[in-house]
């Protein structure tokens, strides 16, 4: 089944990451009808992610459920030691691009879970542990840095049949006036 979707990017509150994703999903006019009824296959080995760990920036975070707020950016964790899963994508280890974002620069100087995110290369291994007790493991791909009005759809979208997990959070300078920081840090893995 081939579908158009269509994503949009936000600016970030505060010291959150902070994107929209709308998925608009309409099917393409060469479409049947027994093609557009057909039941989505959804491999279901994998638990729900529950822990994050990338040891080479001493990272061993709990994992929170976030979903759209309601202004229509992508929620962010409560804790700033917590990582948020955006749970209206894959889980990580399926196909497809999970997303997990983490804040940066909390108040008071307080340590953030992605504080040093921009510490990872290439070649750096992740680790999703799930509620079942399996790990599933991701290796850095590239890092980019976008402004955050600039589309990034390929953060959450992806269509070469693969898992991908790509970490989010905040970067550069602080707008007191916007509430927000300069830039948004992604960092993109896949599964190994």
């Amino acid at each position: 089944m081939s579908y158009r979707a269509a994503w949009i990017w936000f600016v970030g509150v505060a010291t959150a990451v902070s994107f929209l994703t709308i998925l608009t999903f309409l099917p393409d006019a060469t479409e049947s009808d027994s093609d557009r009824n057909a039941p989505l296959l959804v491999p279901m080995n994998l638990g729900l992610p529950v822990r994050l760990k990338i040891p080479v920036i001493n990272v061993d975070a709990g994992i929170e459920y976030v979903g759209i707020t309601s202004d229509g950016a992508m929620g962010v964790p409560k804790s700033p030691e917590s990582a948020g899963w955006f749970q209206f994508g894959p889980r990580p280890g399926e196909t497809g691009s999970a997303v997990i974002d983490g804040h940066f620069g909390w108040r008071d100087n307080a340590p953030a879970v992605f504080d040093n995110l921009d510490s990872l290369r290439v070649g750096d291994r992740l680790y999703i542990e799930d509620d079942t007790g399996a790990t599933v493991t991701f290796i850095v791909r590239e890092t980019r840095l976008y402004n955050p009005r600039e589309d990034a759809g390929s953060v959450f979208n992806s269509s070469d049949g693969k898992a991908h997990l790509n970490l989010i959070t905040c970067e550069g300078v602080w707008d007191a006036v916007s509430e927000s920081y300069s830039k948004r840090l992604v960092v993109f893995a896949d599964r190994e």
